[in-house]
């Protein structure tokens, strides 16, 4: 087993995961890198310009933006991420870590 370097409350549905005692489940390592990479890119705003953008090539730079953002981690190694769209509403996420293999997350814009 790996050691426990990023501990952090388990979010799922934008809202605290709890256990069977009603208390928060915690994850670690490379989920809780995931779960950072979501946050940061539904706090910067970028995301929620795929919504209303319809040109191709505007939705191309979004998404480069977006993948600059998310290089932009320390733990995350440069040239890794890959964001494809599953749906207008709808970002697949994926990335290799620098220490915990790699990660792969769905963005709900």
């Amino acid at each position: 087993m790996s050691e426990l370097f990023y501990i952090d409350l388990l979010i799922q549905g934008g809202d605290f995961t709890l256990n069977s005692g009603r208390e928060p489940e915690l994850c670690n390592n490379r989920v809780s890198i995931g779960q950072d990479i979501v946050h940061s890119i539904l706090e910067s705003g970028i995301a929620t310009e795929l919504i209303a953008e319809r040109s191709p090539t505007l939705r191309a730079d979004i998404l480069t933006r977006l993948e600059l953002l998310v290089e932009d981690d320390e733990r995350i190694v440069p040239g890794s991420v890959e964001i494809t769209e599953e749906s207008n509403k709808r970002l697949w996420l994926t990335a290799n870590t620098s220490n915990f293999g790699p990660v792969s997350t769905r963005v709900d814009i």
